[in-house]
């Protein structure tokens, strides 16, 4: 074995470059957002190409978006457990069998089905975010995660002209047979280039979680789908949000008790992450009302005096600009982000799409207008996207990005699906006749804007109470104490890093002869800041450094294959050797140490961390 004193911090991405590794997650991202809109072209025809009712083909959109609301937490909590890679490739084979079966479909059945298998990839996404999480080094990870999370926009705002490009030119089966492919190119880009992370969580899967949960969304998401048609005050939409209320009375109370959670609702209530998540969900009610607006009023006649009288394919090539601008705002979010933090870019995005819709109210009688309205939206939402996934992962442990990841996720397409009823309602009862239909009113578009601009102001409100900086970790319990709940935050503070860099900790990491190769090591102070982290290499060496040095004492945290372990340690300026052999107590490895604690620096209770946080 070479001298354990090698440096080793280089990540493993280093296996995979960090360019390309982001660049084919986020066209995997690109991909699955385009099944959202894939379809939409196809809605005034499907019932003559399915033989089958307007109202049962509805189910190709139902469909998709009942099992990505389902699939998205499930599949977050098995990619901690299992590996983020693992259930990436899993998400991306699924959309290729169900494009596969849309493709070949000529009935209904067939075609909800495929539809299905589509939306179970909806949590490619948050995968990708976590993914980045652990290969990147901390200088690339802002805007890898904002470009990865704006990438739900950008192929949302892409797709729709594509698709009716297609569904105009060609017969409608290509646009499924092209979703095929471009799904088997992404994920034999993932299998070749992208590396498994080497984070676990451990555990057992809460299957009683998992159905909970899953009843919970299904009877929800159906009532607010379909209440419009049902009758909102009918006795299935009814029944559907009793079930759904009383199901996630259950779920709460069964999560709070199990032992392996599928949503930990301990971390999931912690101030920053209930903030946002909260101002997600209404930030994704905000970000779809565009998309219910734009489309109508482009291709509404122009004898309404308010219509555009363009075809779905002009309406789309008007909406994609807004998916460059939101990617061109990626970087942009990053660099807030690094500086006044998430929570500044948060707020202003949330301002931006508010005065995006305020436009809107005012100007929409030519197309330059909506398109201004459009890029206005779209870099407001690129900026927020981005921000939010590292407002989440500052305040959850490593072990758990996927899962929590996947949660905001849920929340922001629950938020959706509630715009999508909301102004469902709207425009369909502020109506005047046209001919032999009626269409919506010139004020029932304003009143949905107006909606619009009011909930990214009410994102923008929840968003300010957000913590300035992000909370202080946890402080660490004993090294005896359960570390599910264990925070690492991933930022030093401003007057570390303009202290000079000084060793802190380097040995070697095993468990029993098996070197722990990908192995997370972080040491943080006895407030639960983090002072430096590192990886191992493949022969279990690592090796720390820090800004600045105070000669308080070190906690060192251990991350590898769902252990998780905390030594103490102390730093007294110069290179300090620890090893640690994962099969023995702490404290108790080859090599390790006297510990030394401060007594006036003795850590807190872990009650007292969470109330200050």
């Amino acid at each position: 074995m070479s001298s354990p004193s090698a440096p080793t911090t280089t990540p493993s991405a280093v296996r995979s470059p960090a360019t390309v590794l982001v660049a084919v997650l986020a066209f995997a991202g690109i991909v699955v957002s385009l099944m959202q809109t894939l379809v939409i072209p196809l809605i005034p025809q499907l019932p003559r190409l399915l033989n089958a009712s307007a109202a049962d083909t509805t189910w190709a959109i139902t469909a998709t978006l009942l099992a990505g609301a389902v699939a998205t937490p499930t599949v977050g909590r098995l990619a901690d457990m299992l590996g983020k890679r693992r259930m990436l490739m899993v998400c991306l084979i699924v959309l290729v069998a169900g494009s596969v079966i849309a493709a070949l479909s000529t009935t209904l059945v067939p075609m909800v089905i495929g539809r299905a298998l589509q939306g179970l990839a909806a949590g490619v996404v948050p995968l990708g975010i976590s993914l980045m999480r652990d290969q990147l080094p901390p200088e690339r990870l802002g805007s890898a995660t904002a470009l990865m999370s704006a990438s739900l926009g950008v192929g949302g705002a892409l797709g729709l002209p594509i698709a009716s490009l297609v569904a105009q030119y060609a017969d409608w089966h290509v646009l499924f047979w092209a979703a095929a492919g471009m799904g088997t190119i992404a994920t034999v880009l993932v299998l070749t280039l992208i590396p498994e992370s080497p984070q676990r969580a451990g555990g057992r899967f809460d299957l009683v979680g998992a159905v909970g949960l899953s009843v919970t969304l299904v009877c929800l998401l159906l009532a607010i789908s379909k209440g419009g048609t049902w009758g909102w005050t009918s006795g299935v939409t009814l029944g559907l949000f009793t079930v759904a209320v009383v199901a996630l009375a259950a779920w709460g109370w069964w999560e709070l008790r199990a032992p392996h959670p599928l949503v930990d609702l301990r971390i999931s209530r912690r101030r920053q992450v209930l903030l946002t998540n909260s101002a997600s969900a209404v930030f994704g009610f905000s970000m779809f009302a565009m998309s219910l607006v734009l489309p109508q009023l482009l291709q509404l006649p122009t004898a309404t005096g308010y219509g555009l009288g363009q075809s779905i394919l002009a309406a789309g090539l008007v909406l994609a600009p807004g998916g460059l601008v939101m990617m061109a705002m990626s970087p942009v979010s990053a660099r807030i982000t690094a500086g006044p933090g998430p929570r500044t870019t948060l707020m202003l995005g949330a301002l931006v799409v508010a005065i995006g819709y305020g436009l809107g109210v005012v100007l929409h009688a030519t197309i330059w207008q909506l398109l201004l309205m459009s890029v206005f939206i779209s870099a407001g939402i690129g900026l927020a996207y981005g921000a939010m996934p590292a407002l989440v992962m500052a305040a959850v442990p490593v072990t758990q990005t996927a899962a929590a990841n996947s949660l905001n996720n849920l929340m922001r397409a629950l938020g959706t699906s509630i715009a999508s009823a909301v102004a469902g309602v709207v425009l369909a009862q502020m109506t005047i006749a046209f001919g032999p239909a009626a269409v919506p009113t010139e004020n029932a578009f304003r009143v949905v804007l107006g909606l619009g601009a009011g909930a990214a102001l009410a994102a923008l409100a929840i968003a300010s109470f957000i913590p300035r900086r992000r909370p202080a970790a946890t402080p660490t319990p004993a090294p005896t104490a359960p570390l599910h709940d264990l925070h690492v935050p991933p930022r030093v503070e401003a007057d570390d890093r303009e202290r000079s860099v000084v060793p802190l900790v380097h040995g070697v990491v095993r468990r029993g002869e098996q070197p722990a190769h990908g192995a997370v090591l972080t040491v943080v102070d006895t407030t639960g800041r983090q002072l430096g982290h590192a990886r191992t290499d493949a022969d279990g060496r690592y090796r720390i450094t820090r800004h600045g040095a105070d000669g308080r004492a070190y906690l060192l945290i251990v991350q590898w294959a769902g252990i998780s372990r905390a030594e103490y340690l102390l730093h007294t300026g110069r290179l300090h050797r620890h090893d640690i052999d994962l099969d023995t107590p702490p404290g108790q490895g080859p090599r390790a140490e006297p510990l030394h604690v401060s007594l006036a620096e003795k850590p807190r209770r872990h009650e007292d961390a969470e109330a200050t946080t």
